[in-house]
């Protein structure tokens, strides 16, 4: 599965002279944790919820100052496993798409958590619906695994 088949399109997007309280505010209305710093059509940084809620001060304080200017960034044909080994090695929540220099996509660990917890392993179809059938999970007791914490 690639990054193109799951990013989200529609990207939060503030510009380095916003205020911090227009990007708080902006966070809290699309529940967002993440907002990617776009200038003139370029990507010129990240800036996060954690990032914010270190500020006392917001009014005084403009997303450029604070934003994160290394952004770490991704190829839409980036596998999902690759996007997962560069965001825990970059220790990043979230990877901007670019593709050609432009911004097309973000990916969160949100998205690959949901992608996980669905045990989706590749793209589904557009208009079909798809059935995980048994794995072959079978429960601890019958492999004969005894549980630190018997049900009473």
């Amino acid at each position: 599965m690639r990054i193109k088949d799951v990013m989200t399109t529609k990207v939060e997007q503030v510009s380095p002279s916003d205020t911090l309280e227009r990007a708080a505010t902006l966070m809290r209305m699309r529940g967002v944790h993440q907002l990617v710093v776009v200038e003139a059509g370029s990507v010129k940084g990240i800036i996060t919820a954690h990032q914010l809620a270190e500020q006392p001060a917001r009014a005084s304080l403009t997303v450029g100052e604070i934003m994160t200017r290394h952004v770490v960034s991704a190829s839409p044909e980036l596998t999902m496993r690759q996007a997962a080994n560069l965001m825990r090695g970059s220790a990043v929540a979230a990877l901007p798409v670019l593709d050609d220099g432009r911004l097309v996509g973000i990916v969160t660990v949100s998205d690959l958590l949901e992608l996980i917890g669905r045990g989706v392993e590749r793209p589904v179809e557009k208009g079909r619906r798809a059935i995980l059938k048994n794995r072959g999970v079978v429960p601890a007791q019958a492999r004969g695994v005894r549980s630190a914490h018997p049900l009473k």
